[in-house]
C-alpha cells in the first residue's frame, strides 16, 4: 500500500514539475533559487498550476466536460516516458553532430539572446510548416489538433514522436546557425512555457488577445485561430512567440470578430477518440498509398500536402482557404459590378 501511495506521489511531482523546488527548499539553501535551476524550478511549476485553476474554474462556472480533456489526458500518460527521453536523446545527439559546422559563435548575452531567439522561431516555423503540409508529419503533428476544444491541456495531446522530430528541426537550425547550447536551453524553456501558455481557454482568459501585444506577438488568440478548421484559419500561425516568420511567408492570420471558432480538424473522426486522434490519420495514409496506383503516387501521398489526392480531386487546406476567400470577394465583386451598372445607365440617360 506503502508503494502505491508513494507511486502517486512521485507521479503528482513530476507533473507539476515541483521536484528541484522541493530539494532546494530542504536543503536550506535558498540562494540556489538564483540560478537557472533554481530560477526554472519556480517558472516551470506555474503552468500544471494554471492548468488546475482552469479546471476548477469550468467547474465552478458549470462549464466543465470531462470529454473535453479526454485526448489531451490519454496522451499525456501515453507519452509520459518515451517522448520525453527520445527527445532529449535527439537534441544531445544533434548538438555534438552539428555544432562542430555552425557558421559562426554567439556568446550569451542579451543582443545574442535576441538573435538566438528569432533563429528558433525560424526552425519552430519549419517544424511546423512541414507539420501541416507534409502527409507524413501531419500524421505525427495532428494528435495536437484532434481536441474540439481549447483549454490548457491540450499542450500535453502529442503523438509521442512529434517531439523528438520537432526537436531535431529545430536544434539543427539553432546550432547550425551559432545558437550556443546553453543559451539554445534557456531559449527551449521559455518557449515550452509560452508554448503551454497559449493554449490558455475562454473559462480564464475570454479574449486571448493580451491588449496592445497583439500586434506584436502571438497571442492565444492568434493560436486558437491555428487550431481552427475553419478554411480561412487552416495552415496559419506557424510561430510560438514572435510573429515575425509568419508575416515574411504570409501565413499570419489574426481572429476575425464575425468568424467563430471552430476547432478540430476537417477528417470525420470519432469525437473526442484517442485511439482515433493519435492512430487515425496513419490509417487513412496506409489506406490511400495502398490504393494509390503505381510508386510514384504511393510516394506521393506521403509527402504531398493532407488532402491531395492522384485523381487531381485536391481538398487541401490551401485549396479549402483559396476558395473560401473566392467566396468572400464574389458579393463585393457583384456590387461593385451592380454600382457601374448603375453609374453607365445614369450616363446614358444624362446624354
Amino acid at each position: 500500500m506503502m508503494d502505491f501511495f508513494q507511486a502517486i506521489y512521485d507521479w503528482v511531482i513530476g507533473f507539476f514539475g515541483i521536484g528541484n523546488f522541493i530539494k532546494i527548499v530542504n536543503s536550506g539553501d535558498y540562494s540556489s533559487f538564483l540560478t537557472y535551476d533554481g530560477f526554472t524550478s519556480i517558472i516551470g511549476p506555474l503552468f500544471p498550476i494554471v492548468l488546475v485553476i482552469e479546471i476548477l474554474t469550468a467547474l465552478i462556472l458549470r462549464k466543465f466536460k470531462a470529454i473535453d480533456y479526454k485526448i489531451s489526458f490519454f496522451s499525456y500518460v501515453f507519452n509520459a516516458f518515451v517522448g520525453r527521453f527520445i527527445s532529449i536523446a535527439a537534441i544531445v545527439f544533434c548538438i555534438g553532430l552539428f555544432e562542430k559546422y555552425a557558421i559562426f559563435k554567439t556568446s550569451f548575452t542579451w543582443y545574442w539572446f535576441i538573435y538566438g531567439y528569432i533563429v528558433w522561431e525560424f526552425g519552430h516555423f519549419i517544424y511546423h510548416y512541414f507539420g501541416h503540409k507534409v502527409r507524413l508529419f501531419w500524421c505525427l503533428h495532428s494528435t495536437h489538433h484532434a481536441p474540439q476544444a481549447m483549454n490548457l491541456s491540450v499542450s500535453y495531446a502529442h503523438f509521442f514522436l512529434e517531439g523528438p522530430y520537432a526537436d531535431v528541426i529545430r536544434t539543427t537550425v539553432c546550432i547550425l546557425l551559432g545558437v550556443n547550447p546553453p543559451m539554445l536551453f534557456v531559449i527551449m524553456f521559455i518557449d515550452g512555457f509560452y508554448g503551454g501558455f497559449i493554449h490558455i481557454g475562454e473559462q480564464l482568459m475570454k479574449d486571448g488577445k493580451l491588449g496592445f501585444l497583439y500586434k506584436y506577438i502571438l497571442t492565444p488568440s492568434h493560436h486558437r485561430v491555428h487550431h481552427a478548421k475553419n478554411p480561412l484559419y487552416m495552415d496559419t500561425n506557424f510561430c510560438n512567440l514572435l510573429n515575425i516568420w509568419d508575416r515574411v511567408f504570409g501565413t499570419y492570420q489574426p481572429e476575425e470578430k464575425n468568424l467563430s471558432i471552430e476547432y478540430g480538424i476537417t477528417r470525420e473522426m470519432k469525437p473526442n477518440s484517442f485511439l482515433d486522434s493519435y492512430f487515425g490519420e496513419f490509417a487513412c495514409l496506409i489506406k490511400d498509398v495502398y490504393r494509390a496506383p503505381g510508386i510514384k503516387n504511393k510516394f506521393l501521398y506521403i509527402f504531398m500536402p493532407p488532402g491531395w489526392s492522384h485523381t487531381g480531386d485536391h481538398k487541401t487546406a490551401s485549396k479549402a482557404r483559396n476558395e473560401f476567400k473566392e467566396i468572400q470577394r464574389q458579393p463585393i465583386q457583384d456590387e461593385l459590378a451592380s454600382d457601374f451598372s448603375t453609374d453607365s445607365r445614369q450616363i446614358v440617360i444624362q446624354e
